[in-house]
């Protein structure tokens, strides 16, 4: 879906008329997050945010297992699978799933790290366990209950923030934003900006760290388009942070295609694309999401071959303080967890 334009307004009429339905979505939604979820028996760290769209939680999953990684984890990262035909369990096998199987994201994903699809994240947990997961990296699930979370590391970006900080339809929120702070164990704010000052300064006040982080060009993705014009496309949450951040590395944007989140991209639209790119004389540029969608099971198509990939990583600016934070949660689920079966 498209996000409308309005929940990035302070106020509308057409939030005001959809605040009802808001207020009822919000107390289920609120009731959901006290209940108590599945023990998983190994830690599990869930990388969510507070509302529909975008926010970055792609590049923080992919940060947070590099960083396990480096502490001696096996993570393995659980994810829905969201636009993918398969309800799983199943783990991602790139030699025999495409993004139209398994989703954009566990595509994209599963090309560094270990990732289980499952509609049912409870049966995603036992097939993660079972290939020698010893920690579950939730790739979203803030808001669903089914497991239990061993820390909660939310994702808000700076420039956007919360937008109108109304509940889903009235606004992006996907619950009302004080619950959500309160199961909140670290909040990661993604570029500049000071549109989530206000969250950063609650989360504070309630002692836990909020880490500032940003995204950084892949240095051969930046040589591969320095002094060249293009036409930049995505289908993600926030294409226009796409955008910004081509231009932010020095690339000269000329034109901007905006698509809605996992937007299936048809061959005619690709066709059409490269034409016109071609027409001006610029480079076809998507991000490495959309070029994961664009994917068969044979590999990337001949008509999608012109277009370049666009990869980012996510840094921390604060890298020794989450690296002491994520190996203080482990430590604290662990001896819980042995605690409970003593």
């Amino acid at each position: 879906m498209h996000e409308p334009a309005f929940w990035y307004r302070p106020s509308s009429w057409m939030s005001r008329f959809l605040m009802p339905l808001g207020a009822i979505y919000g107390v289920i939604a609120s009731h959901r997050l006290q209940r108590d979820g599945f023990d998983a028996g190994i830690p599990v760290l869930c990388v969510g945010n507070y509302h529909v769209g975008g926010a970055g939680k792609t590049p923080t999953v992919l940060a947070l297992a590099k960083l396990l990684g480096e502490l001696g984890e096996t993570p393995v990262v659980l994810s829905r699978g969201y636009g993918g035909q398969l309800r799983g369990p199943v783990m991602v096998d790139l030699d025999r799933h495409a993004a139209v199987d398994v989703g954009d994201e566990p595509s994209m994903m599963a090309r560094t790290v270990p990732v289980v699809v499952a509609r049912d994240r409870i049966n995603g947990v036992a097939l993660a366990r079972s290939q020698g997961a010893s920690v579950i990296l939730m790739d979203d699930g803030f808001q669903n209950p089914a497991i239990a979370k061993d820390a909660s590391l939310i994702v808000i970006d700076g420039t956007r923030g919360l937008g109108n900080a109304c509940v889903f339809p009235a606004g992006p929120l996907r619950a009302p934003l004080p619950p959500q702070l309160a199961r909140t164990d670290a909040l990661i704010i993604i570029g500049g900006g000071s549109a989530a000052d206000a969250v950063a300064a609650a989360v504070a006040a309630r002692g836990k760290p909020v880490l500032p982080a940003h995204l950084r060009a892949n240095d051969a993705s930046v040589a591969s388009l320095r002094s060249k014009r293009v036409l930049a496309f995505a289908g993600i949450g926030d294409p226009t942070r796409f955008f910004r951040t081509l231009r932010a590395n020095g690339i000269e944007v000329v034109k901007e295609r905006a698509f809605a989140d996992h937007h299936p991209f048809s061959e005619n639209q690709i066709e059409t694309l490269t034409k016109e790119a071609g027409r001006d004389a610029l480079t076809l540029v998507t991000t490495e999401k959309d070029l994961a969608r664009l994917r068969g099971r044979d590999g990337l198509p001949h008509w999608a071959r012109e277009i370049v990939p666009f990869a980012v990583t996510l840094e921390f600016d604060g890298a020794v303080q989450l690296r002491k934070f994520v190996a203080d949660r482990l430590f604290s689920a662990r001896e819980m967890k042995f605690r409970g079966r003593t």
